[in-house]
């Protein structure tokens, strides 16, 4: 009974990992690793890499691969639990073997990647990328490898720990299609960073959450549901989802998309709220069909057919309009941005006040957040006044003016942002998405003046 009840306990705790990761990117408009990257920093966004990894693994065509694969490398039929568990561990870490380089040749061509990210026919082909792979979330086609190639795989390796570490190789290969739909927007978010250690621990925890089920049915020949109903739910979730990532990377890039989302009015949010709403409750009903033996079992296919629609188009709508401002009242005069950083310093020196330095590029996200959802903000507007603002393109990374400026405030990566009081000393630097009220406080805290600087 002891050991049945541990088994349930660790199959539940496993359960909550995509779910702790999928809450703690929710509220972001950049997407999930990204979005959780540019809010709450690097250790956060390859903690919830594991998560996604997790998420993966419960793909159609890697989840019913667990109960075989244990068995060919023999974890199962161990002759203890401790070698089943050794066992497990070596063909997790043969799954890591392989994604872990991807992270960081992800990292080391980086630089190349986030220059062409300002590319409209880069940032389309991108948008195209996730559209399809949102499109096999929902059945459109199956991404996996041909069932010859993937039986001669599973021949591979042999019994003991040299095999499971070949069949943790193998297992990559066969799972990387799966995995695409996740493991795509953690790569393309590694090269915008050029990252080399952030690149190989994403990589390496997402591979571990890949590896859970895995390790878990070989160390304690855990029998696993079967798949239904769950699977079905997984797969729509994750296909909304790139869809977003798709419209994202249009909205960020092309104006004209981007003022069909800039509605910051209640009305607006509501109207979207609602077809996102009828978009989840179709596809809930299409997941309630799929069980078995199901009542409603017809339905199935014309409700997730239904759903893909008002869920797609809602969850953009949706998504888009929360981090908009919404309810400020009062005109507040725009921020007047100095494109020449000489020019600008000269100025706050010669009126004595402080400055506000903005690095950003057209394929920074985040960047784009600051520019739509900060800078506009009245209260943001209003105590810029005081300050001369000045904004340094990055986009072309190469340039030798960007490199200079870049190594001149120490700046590693996009967005930055710094503000310097009027005698020339840092006061606060921003490194990510921060939203107007924390904006506005670090810009209530730069004195004035270099007089008031010497008050202090």
């Amino acid at each position: 009974m002891n050991r049945r009840l541990t088994q349930l306990l660790i199959f539940c705790a496993v359960m909550l990992v995509p779910v702790m990761a999928l809450a703690d990117g929710g509220g972001s408009t950049t997407g999930g690793f990204a979005g959780i990257l540019e809010k709450h920093g690097a250790i956060v966004a390859v903690h919830a890499s594991f998560g996604f990894g997790f998420v993966a693994s419960l793909t159609p065509c890697v989840y019913p691969m667990v109960p075989i694969t244990v068995s060919i490398f023999g974890a199962t039929e161990a002759t203890s639990r401790w070698r089943g568990a050794a066992l497990s561990a070596t063909f997790v870490l043969g799954i890591a073997a392989l994604f872990t380089p991807m992270g960081i040749v992800s990292a080391l061509t980086g630089k190349l990647m986030g220059s062409s990210l300002s590319n409209m026919w880069v940032v389309l082909a991108l948008a195209l990328l996730f559209g399809a792979l949102a499109s096999s979330m929902f059945g459109a086609f199956e991404l996996a490898l041909p069932s010859s190639l993937n039986n001669k795989l599973s021949t591979v390796g042999g019994v003991g720990f040299k095999g499971a570490f070949v069949m943790g190789l193998v297992m990559g290969l066969i799972a990387a299609p799966c995995t695409g739909p996740f493991l795509t927007g953690i790569i393309v978010v590694i090269q915008q960073k050029n990252d080399v250690f952030l690149g190989a621990a994403a990589l390496f925890s997402f591979a571990m959450g890949l590896g859970v089920l895995f390790f878990v049915a070989g160390a304690f020949a855990v029998s696993l549901p079967k798949g239904g109903a769950w699977m079905m739910g997984i797969k729509w979730v994750s296909g909304v989802g790139l869809a977003y990532m798709a419209f994202a990377y249009l909205r960020d890039r092309f104006d004209p998309v981007r003022s069909l989302v800039s509605h910051p009015s209640y009305t607006f949010g509501i109207v979207a709220g609602g077809v996102f709403l009828v978009g989840i409750v179709l596809g809930v009903v299409h997941m309630m069909a799929e069980r078995r033996k199901s009542p409603i079992a017809h339905l199935s296919k014309p409700m997730k057919l239904a759903s893909i629609i008002p869920a797609v188009v809602g969850c953009a709508l949706f998504v888009s309009w929360v981090p908009q401002p919404h309810g400020v009242e009062g005109p507040a005069p725009e921020i007047v941005w100095v494109n020449s950083e000489e020019q600008g310093r000269a100025k706050a020196t010669a009126e004595n006040k402080p400055v506000l330095i903005d690095f950003g590029a057209s394929w920074c996200t985040a960047c784009k957040e600051l520019e739509h959802n900060t800078f506009p903000n009245p209260g943001v507007r209003t105590e810029a006044q005081r300050f001369i603002a000045i904004h340094v393109d990055a986009t072309d990374d190469d340039a030798p003016d960007t490199k200079r400026l870049q190594a001149k405030y120490k700046v590693i990566g996009l967005p930055t942002v710094i503000m310097f009081d009027a005698a020339g000393n840092e006061v606060a630097r921003f490194n990510e998405f921060v939203g107007p009220e924390k904006f506005i406080a670090a810009m209530k805290k730069v004195p004035a003046s270099s007089a008031a600087v010497g008050m202090k």
